[in-house]
């Protein structure tokens, strides 16, 4: 699709008569104005939550089969998500290319406009033949208008390698309808405050929605104990201290007990909690979680220990 072609008629390029005057508002009446358009957004993603809900389950189960997951956007939606994919190491102890972000123009686009690349579809599945993607690998293109070439090619190509195609736009079907994607998640939160500008409340739900996706994968992955992050990576001090907290509040332990069975399990949360709820020592209580995948629940059923 070329970059000239008319676009007044998508629904992130219409002007918002709530904000006609805007130039003229005082700071607060601004204030006001963005936060009552901003309330469409949590609308927006009740609207789409079976949508969302599905692409949860089609990629924790792409996950659990050895796949990875692909986020690909230009502009604004592809730093969100290179964000949300650059978030989930230090959140959920995952390896670096478990969950990658794709980005027009590369990593310089992320501090630097190069919005002019988002118009090249053969650079899209040109990425995706340079990731190798497979039948086994979830990719999900963002792009608030639904248009961005770049996107709709990564698209057709990680399509037509097989993989499970999510788009994730903030138009509705009927002005922009792709057919080769298994999940497609529409985001109408109404035209911008500043029209156009899909960094507002296009970037925003757009911003809640890969929130809810990779979280969500990630307790299917077994992260996640009850709404603990037990696969915290302890990276720094604030994550210590988090960790020590995770489990004290989980186990009968003081601080300094806790600190021990922190050491001990070589700072890995979820393997000191297994140690502690069924006796293992750390080797035998590692091949117990490797054998669940990871799985802390699954782990200590396996060992005949009761669930806390």
């Amino acid at each position: 699709m070329s970059g000239t072609s008319e676009r007044g008629h998508l629904l992130t390029e219409q002007v918002n008569p709530n904000s006609r005057n805007l130039d003229q508002m005082t700071a607060l009446e601004m204030v006001d104005l963005f936060n009552q358009e901003d309330a469409q957004t949590i609308a927006a993603i009740q609207a789409a939550r079976m949508e969302l809900a599905e692409a949860i389950d089609r990629t924790a189960e792409a996950l659990q089969q050895g796949g990875r997951l692909f986020y690909v956007g230009a502009g604004t939606s592809g730093r969100l998500g290179v964000l949300d994919a650059a978030e989930c190491p230090p959140t959920f102890c995952t390896p670096p290319d478990l969950v990658q972000g794709i980005i027009a123009g590369g990593a310089a686009a992320l501090v630097r406009s190069s919005e002019a690349l988002e118009d090249r579809a053969e650079d899209g599945a040109e990425a995706m033949a340079h990731h190798h993607i497979t039948s086994r690998d979830v990719v999900v293109g963002i792009t608030a208008g639904g248009t961005t070439p770049y996107v709709q090619g990564a698209l057709q190509a990680a399509h037509q390698r097989g993989a499970t195609t999510v788009f994730i736009a903030c138009v509705p079907i009927s002005q922009v309808k792709l057919n080769t994607v298994d999940v497609d998640i529409r985001l109408l939160v109404g035209p911008e405050v500043l029209a156009g500008s899909t960094r507002l409340k296009a970037g925003t739900a757009t911003k809640l929605a890969l929130n809810i996706l990779s979280t969500g994968v990630m307790v299917k992955l077994g992260k996640v104990y009850g709404n603990r992050m037990v696969d915290v990576s302890v990276t720094n001090t604030k994550l210590y201290d988090r960790a020590l907290r995770i489990l004290q509040d989980l186990t009968d332990l003081s601080r300094d007990e806790a600190t021990t069975l922190l050491e001990q399990s070589d700072r890995q949360v979820k393997l000191a909690l297994l140690m502690h709820w069924t006796g293992l020592e750390a080797a035998l209580g590692r091949q117990l979680l490797a054998d669940h995948q990871g799985n802390l629940r699954q782990a200590i059923q396996a060992a005949g220990a009761p669930i806390r």
